[in-house]
């Protein structure tokens, strides 16, 4: 039996998640959160094979960082994301947190279900879609910022100071400036607008 933990903060989203799932030979949901800090909290205390998780939550931290979090544990679940979000940065950032799959929630119900027992046993679930992005990106010669200058590039678009950077991401004003000089390398610019602007069009930030 696959246990899965639904981590989403709409409850109509999640009720129907579940019947979906409940529905399945060999799959049950054990539990739901409707936070980030819920989802790494219930993981860790109800021990689901898989915890199948929103990447945007309206309180508190996001969905990478609660993979993050997840990952990092003794015995840790499997993690697939399932999300609205498709732009390069969500996609790499959820990825290198350790996220086994990734699927839109546009997804038809076969595809989650069959995602579902895939992730579950540690097996690569990417939405065709998003595997062809993520194949297209590796073979195209193009500008490659990391999921960390990512997070700071989208705190700076939401109109967040360095210091603001600094505390939300538990680094120091240092380390944003220096994330920044490199953003502003490798996109060409000599502006946080700009750079914005710039990733925005690679599809870097949504």
């Amino acid at each position: 039996m696959i246990r899965i933990l639904i981590a989403d903060d709409h409850p109509v989203v999640r009720a129907g998640i579940r019947a979906l799932l409940d529905g399945e030979d060999g799959l049950v949901v054990v539990g739901e959160a409707a936070t980030a800090d819920e989802a790494v909290s219930l993981a860790a205390t109800l021990a689901p094979e898989l915890v199948l998780l929103d990447l945007q939550f309206t309180d508190g931290p996001g969905g990478a960082d609660a993979a993050r979090r997840i990952r990092s544990t003794e015995a840790a679940p499997y993690v697939l994301v399932l999300t609205n979000y498709d732009t390069d940065g969500d996609i790499l950032g959820a990825i290198e947190a350790g996220a086994s799959g990734y699927l839109l929630k546009d997804a038809p119900p076969a595809e989650l279900v069959a995602a579902v027992r895939a992730a579950a046993v540690g097996e690569s679930a990417l939405a065709p879609a998003i595997a062809g992005r993520i194949m297209a990106r590796m073979r195209a010669p193009r500008v490659s910022l990391s999921a960390r200058e990512i997070e700071v590039l989208a705190l700076v678009a939401d109109g967040a100071s360095n210091a603001q950077v600094a505390a939300r991401l538990h680094i120091t004003d240092a380390t944003v400036k220096s994330h920044l000089v490199h953003v502003f390398a490798k996109l060409g610019v000599t502006s946080r607008t700009a750079a914005v602007a710039a990733a925005r069009s690679l599809g870097a930030l949504r």
